[in-house]
């Protein structure tokens, strides 16, 4: 996910309503709640901006918010070859993945190249839910499903998250769901019932602020849900939210789209530690890793300071240079009040690695920035 930062003080073109850019539960309340921008995301709409840039960055950092990502689609694979199809499609072992439990697993093609990057959720031992980035899994999963001859039905299942981000999110959570939320530990989730309903509550979320995420089954109570939220939260001075570009860069999270595609591997982007090649994983794109592994790379996705109070949004790709040579390219950044300048992530060759290594980038708008490279995630001042 990507929260587009700079569209809201500039004119811009809009985009044409229609079918094809689905609604979700939540989208009325947003828009009554003043929602100014909005992204497309898995062919759905994505809230982005609501106060502000800023305003928003500060509220979800002190307090919580409502967020509707029912853009976060949920691949499901079930039945008897569901696990076996599910480990074919990652380069992380997940022998040993119980029931109730999320974890991430990067998804990548035959030649190692990323396919997505999602949460898989592990609902039975023969049934499991993919919580997607911006890319159409369900495709791929259907190809090798058919392909393989596999005893597997891959489809797409009527649910909608609903995330509650936060430093008081679990305080909102308990008001809504009772104490058992506090019984979910990191990336587990358990069914919870509300209104007669069970409903999947995980937590998790794309933020560093720590919260919930509700898995919403039934349309028409993914509007009441949302209203008791709000109304329950007064006191905790809750609003309406998205993630959150500069959060989620000062965090080291990664946006399938924006700072990786299907162009780069899993190494390239330093998730080494969710590569079982010393396993007896079978998954497809292992000989390519193995190579790749073995080989090297030579580039690597890597950290910016930038010496700026103001950037645009980046919505290309930015040239980064060491000296006059070519050194790689931005791919994401922003203005931090953590660290009271810009912020990055660029894709950089080798030779440029090394922490405090100085470079310099080229914006759109013309002016070359002095920044220097850093490791991911980025160390709080």
């Amino acid at each position: 996910m990507n929260a587009t930062t700079s569209i809201v003080a500039k004119a811009a073109p809009y985009l044409a309503a229609g079918r094809r850019m689905r609604r979700t539960p939540y989208t009325s309340r947003v828009e009554a709640l003043g929602c100014r921008v909005f992204s497309v995301y898995n062919h759905m709409l994505l809230p982005e901006v609501f106060r502000g840039d800023d305003a928003d960055y500060h509220h979800l950092k002190t307090h919580v918010q409502i967020w509707d990502v029912g853009c976060e689609r949920q691949v499901e694979l079930a039945g008897p070859d569901a696990a076996k199809l599910v480990q074919l499609m990652t380069c992380r072992d997940l022998s040993r993945m119980s029931e109730g439990q999320c974890r991430y697993v990067p998804l990548v093609d035959e030649a190692g190249g990323m396919i997505n990057d999602p949460i898989a959720l592990k609902l039975a031992a023969d049934r499991f839910w993919l919580s997607i980035a911006d890319s159409d899994v369900l495709l791929w999963a259907k190809g090798l499903a058919v392909g393989l001859n596999l005893d597997v039905r891959c489809s797409e299942p009527a649910v909608w998250p609903m995330a509650i981000q936060g430093p008081k999110a679990g305080e909102l959570a308990e008001l809504v769901f009772g104490n058992e939320t506090r019984s979910i530990g990191f990336f587990r989730f358990k069914r919870i019932g509300w209104r007669g309903h069970e409903l999947l509550v995980a937590r998790s979320g794309w933020s560093k602020q720590g919260g919930f995420e509700v898995y919403v089954d039934d349309w028409d109570l993914g509007g009441a849900l949302w209203d008791e939220c709000m109304d329950k939260g007064r006191p905790l001075d809750v609003g309406p939210g998205a993630p959150h570009n500069t959060e989620r860069i000062e965090g080291g999270l990664l946006s399938y789209g924006n700072d990786f595609t299907n162009a780069n591997n899993p190494f390239e982007l330093g998730l080494d530690k969710y590569i079982d090649l010393d396993k007896p994983v079978d998954f497809i794109g292992r000989t390519a890793l193995e190579a790749i592994r073995a080989n090297g790379i030579g580039r690597r996705m890597m950290g910016l300071f930038i010496d700026a109070r103001e950037l645009p949004a980046c919505d290309a790709a930015w040239p980064v240079f060491r000296g006059v040579e070519a050194a790689g390219e931005l791919s994401s950044c922003a203005v931090s009040p953590l660290f009271g300048q810009g912020i990055g992530y660029a894709m950089l060759a080798r030779g440029c690695w090394d922490a405090g290594t100085a470079v310099r980038v080229r914006a759109p708008d013309g002016r070359s920035l002095s920044a220097t490279v850093a490791q991911l995630p980025f160390c709080k001042p």
